[in-house]
């Protein structure tokens, strides 16, 4: 999600002069997003693994590397680790499944971002529990018990583990065993209880999304409208501000009951659909997610305002394809045309990949935003890593 991402929203929905909530952060800066090679070069297009690993980490690392360091592959402690372990609650909240790239740098250690599951470990040997490791992503994640798990992913979940302590059961039986609740829509999201953790799966894989559209082409699409709907997504699926807002419920109540001196929480939610749909150049599902993402903020800015020492950091992995075109341009990529509204024509074009293939990422520096305690850290143009040490102060967190 870059500026052109959130441009976009921007324009459709609340106009040129309009500001979506995000944008009234008052503590705004740039995060520069270069990942590195194994030598430590700069590899200056990431991807999400290396991206999120960085912020969650404060090391960059190799594309497609999960919160493991560039050259020995050796394990790097996550935020939501450290919290852990300084006696906070920690959530982790995405659109994504739960063993998605983003959510995963904080909760689990892979060589691959691929190995989500006991039956996808190919491209990670050394990760598995015959070789000393600590299985797939799904497994570590249930076994680090994060209070609160909401996303995707079920059919992850239900894949069987082949080693280990639990070798014979599912993913889910191991979170079940560990004392999860298990939710699968908006109804056992509201009356999941605060006193076990949660792990809600909304979907089999990503939850689907909020908006629906024609795609982008090549030669244009004639001027659309977006579809505030979607017919494949179920009814009983929480938004993703349901969702944050449950999440920031359910993490809230455990440390009030600690008093005044609580730890509090760690919360990480994820709109994780705006780079899927912009690497399908689908502007309305992108447009859509983008807009649902910006609700959940408005969640977290309410909390915040009930809860003034409530840190709020908005931010993104990398950069995206989507472009902002004059009306006139002749894209040799696929481009639509939106009516906003506003009633007036926005062209948007994609050309970081061939017609056909996925849309690619971008390597320019994405908005990182904020309010609350340590704020100020954010202002002016640092390295992606550098958000680590501000939520780091934030929290009162040791290095290890």
């Amino acid at each position: 999600m870059g500026d052109s991402e959130i441009t976009a929203a921007r324009n459709y929905a609340v106009g040129a002069e309009g500001r979506l909530t995000m944008d009234r952060l008052p503590m705004t800066g740039s995060s520069l997003t270069s990942a590195v090679d194994e030598l430590g070069h700069p590899d200056y297009v990431t991807d999400s693994a290396a991206g999120a690993t960085a912020w969650a980490t404060g090391r960059k690392t190799v594309n497609g590397r999960v919160s493991r360091t560039p050259d020995t592959n050796e394990p790097l402690p996550t935020l939501l680790e450290l919290a852990r372990r300084e006696g906070y609650a920690t959530g982790n909240v995405t659109t994504a499944q739960l063993t998605d790239a983003t959510p995963a740098a904080l909760t689990a250690h892979v060589t691959d971002r691929a190995c989500k599951g006991p039956a996808d470990m190919t491209a990670c040997p050394a990760d598995t529990w015959s070789r000393g490791g600590r299985g797939s992503i799904a497994e570590q994640t249930v076994a680090l018990r994060p209070d609160v798990l909401l996303g995707g992913g079920a059919d992850v979940f239900a894949q069987k583990v082949t080693d280990g302590p639990f070798r014979g059961r599912s993913v889910l039986d191991q979170a079940r065993a560990g004392g999860y609740q298990v939710v699968r829509d908006r109804t056992g999201l509201r009356t999941a209880r605060p006193d076990r953790p949660v792990l809600g799966l909304f979907a089999p894989e990503a939850v689907p999304v909020e908006w629906t559209g024609a795609p982008a082409s090549a030669g244009g699409t004639p001027p659309q409208r977006c579809t505030e709907d979607n017919p494949t997504r179920p009814a009983a699926t929480p938004s993703l501000e349901e969702s944050a807002k449950a999440a920031l419920e359910l993490l809230t109540t455990p440390s009030e009951r600690s008093g005044p001196a609580g730890k509090g929480f760690f919360l990480q939610v994820e709109g994780a659909s705006i780079d899927d749909r912009a690497h399908d150049a689908d502007p309305c599902g992108q447009i859509g997610e983008t807009l649902a993402f910006d609700r959940a903020v408005a969640a977290a800015l309410a909390y915040a305002q009930r809860h003034p020492r409530t840190l709020v950091v908005v931010t993104s992995d990398h950069g995206h394809s989507g472009q902002i075109l004059p009306l006139e341009a002749r894209s040799p990529g696929l481009s639509t045309t939106l009516v906003t509204d506003e009633g007036s024509h926005m062209r948007l074009g994609y050309a970081s990949g061939a017609p056909g293939e996925v849309q690619e990422h971008t390597g320019v520096p994405v908005r990182v935003a904020a309010q609350g305690p340590q704020a100020h850290r954010v202002l002016g143009v640092h390295e992606n890593t550098e958000l680590f040490g501000t939520l780091r102060a934030a929290l009162g967190l040791h290095r290890t």
